[in-house]
């Protein structure tokens, strides 16, 4: 049931889109795929989902390649793309009753009820989807998605144009489907990210720049570690960056200072000495966590 792509480039002209990338994603972990705007993250999804062909490496499917056995993927991937094609003029039941059609579905009504309760689309399922809100079109290309119980499901941009009461229904859902399935999902949202996802790829410009597990990710510092220190009055910037180990300060409100300090070295003995010599109170320090936005950035940044 796992995804595995090894190698796996596509070229544009001069361009390498996506440039001799590997990961796998397997049942149980939910994978999210992240990369600024233009990285690749949407061209090897369509890679992966039989939508357009690689320019060289290899791509499988729960163990069927994307090339050679493209019908063997496609039963087994239920896909979300970013821009979510649907027909305007279809119901919602009538659409995805065409859609079980496609996949020949035994005890079709059946599933299609359960997909509507599923994503919530109980008051909508009698409406035209081009009447629907671009939160509620979203549900209906979930449910398409996951309408033949496919083992993989590839989710690209799921929460856009969802409202925050629907971000967490659909989050849940995806949190859900993730503990049976194999999950891919791409999002530009870090708390997303944080919240539901067990494993991270990062790609820039077509090539990975992280993989790793969410919380080694999170841990991953750029040389850093930096502190949260507040004093009992005003301190001066210039002084607390004399400090040795200390690098930078920057003044968070009157009395309190975030100051990045170099890794490997314990420099809160060093800033307590300054405040006992500038007859300052240390009345908090605490260490920062980083946040996966910042290393996101750190990774992906020119």
């Amino acid at each position: 049931m796992s995804v595995k792509v090894e190698q796996l480039t596509k070229i544009y002209g001069s361009q390498h889109a996506v440039d001799g990338i590997s990961f796998e994603a397997e049942p149980g972990k939910i994978l999210g795929f992240l990369g600024p705007n233009g990285a690749g993250k949407s061209t090897t999804m369509k890679m992966v989902t039989c939508f357009i062909p690689q320019t060289s490496g290899k791509a499988s499917v729960c163990g069927f390649d994307v090339e050679t056995q493209s019908m063997d993927v496609r039963r087994n991937i239920g896909y979300l793309p970013e821009h979510n094609p649907l027909y305007l003029d279809m119901y919602v039941k009538e659409y995805l009753g065409f859609i079980a059609g496609l996949h020949h579905l035994q005890q079709k009504d059946k599933r299609i009820r359960e997909m509507i309760g599923m994503t919530g689309l109980d008051r909508e399922q009698h409406k035209k989807i081009g009447q629907l809100s671009k939160g509620y079109r979203q549900r209906v290309g979930l449910a398409q998605a996951m309408l033949h119980d496919p083992k993989v499901l590839i989710l690209d941009e799921p929460t856009s144009g969802l409202d925050p009461n629907q971000l967490s229904e659909i989050r849940k859902l995806i949190r859900e489907l993730g503990r049976e399935k194999t999950v891919i999902l791409s999002t530009h949202i870090m708390q997303e990210v944080e919240a539901i996802c067990d494993r991270v790829v990062i790609i820039n410009k077509g090539r990975i720049v992280a993989n790793d597990d969410t919380k080694n990710l999170q841990a991953r510092t750029s040389g850093e570690i930096v502190y949260r220190v507040e004093f009992d009055k005003p301190a001066h910037k210039n002084q607390l960056e004399s400090i040795q180990g200390v690098k930078e300060a920057t003044r968070v409100s009157e009395n309190v200072w975030l100051l990045a300090t170099s890794a490997g070295i314990d420099t809160r003995a060093n800033i307590f000495e300054y405040a006992v010599k500038n007859n300052l109170v240390m009345l908090s320090t605490q260490k920062e966590e980083q946040s996966l936005e910042d290393v996101f950035r750190q990774l992906t940044k020119n």
